[in-house]
């Protein structure tokens, strides 16, 4: 019966391991903070403060 646990235990390892592996590879490159896309928020993009200063504007220009 613990051979069989111990075996179970090395395959589910070894398919988290590769698993690991291939979304390292295809997605964006695993789990580092670096790696994903930052966000920032409408008060920060200077477009949208430039947008909204023009619709303060020239109101009727929707």
């Amino acid at each position: 019966m613990l051979k069989v646990l111990l075996v179970v235990a090395l395959i589910a390892v070894v398919v988290w391991v590769l698993v690991k592996i291939i979304l390292g590879r295809i997605g964006d490159g695993g789990d580092s903070p670096a790696s994903r896309p930052r966000v920032i928020g409408p008060d920060d993009d200077p477009d949208f403060l430039r947008d909204i200063d023009r619709r303060r504007r020239d109101p009727e220009d929707d």
